[in-house]
């Protein structure tokens, strides 16, 4: 009789037992999910703080040593030309690009572009030369986005030698568009 007694009283109590731990199991879980996904809400934020801030640090660092390269390339204001020649060179696409972003970001900044040629050839021939060379640039500046009422171009033909002496060298220092700023 006592093993019958015991069984029914193990078989109410067990199962009120077992609710019981599983509530306040559940509640423990629950509180200590709670407080673990604070803290890991916390570290995540920190953890996300600590991504952002250093994205931001390294973009800002990026920005300013783009922004060092891109005056280091504006220091760079004589373009040199072939023989007769007003195609811009390739070496020179990465400098006019510094300068039209420049003229870009401000726009009441104004340039003269100064259209120079060798001294071989006529007079009146060099003039025209040196306009054409002066255009070639201000066209390219005006095709990376650069406000053509930026933009004035003036031709010095041969009246204003970078080198005087007669050798293919000094010739080729004076075929050159340069932009004043």
């Amino acid at each position: 009789m006592q093993a019958k007694q015991l069984l029914k009283y193990l078989v109410v109590v067990l199962p009120m037992l077992t609710a019981a731990c599983s509530t306040t199991t559940g509640e423990d879980q629950t509180a200590g999910t709670n407080s673990s996904e604070t803290t890991t809400g916390a570290m995540s934020g920190n953890d996300d703080g600590v991504e952002v801030m250093t994205l931001e640090k390294k973009r800002q660092m990026e920005i300013e040593a783009e922004e060092r390269k891109q005056a280091a390339l504006r220091q760079t204001n004589m373009l040199f030309f072939e023989f007769d020649g007003t195609s811009i060179q390739a070496k020179y696409f990465e400098v006019l690009e510094a300068h039209s972003a420049y003229l870009r970001a401000n726009p009441s900044a104004k340039v003269v572009i100064e259209g120079h040629a060798d001294e071989r050839g006529t007079p009146e021939y060099n003039i025209a030369l040196g306009e054409r060379r002066a255009k070639s640039v201000a066209k390219y500046l005006q095709n990376l986005g650069v406000m053509s009422s930026q933009i004035s171009t003036v031709s010095y033909g041969e009246e204003k030698a970078l080198d005087k002496s007669r050798t293919e060298a000094a010739f080729a220092k004076n075929r050159r568009a340069v932009l004043v700023y």
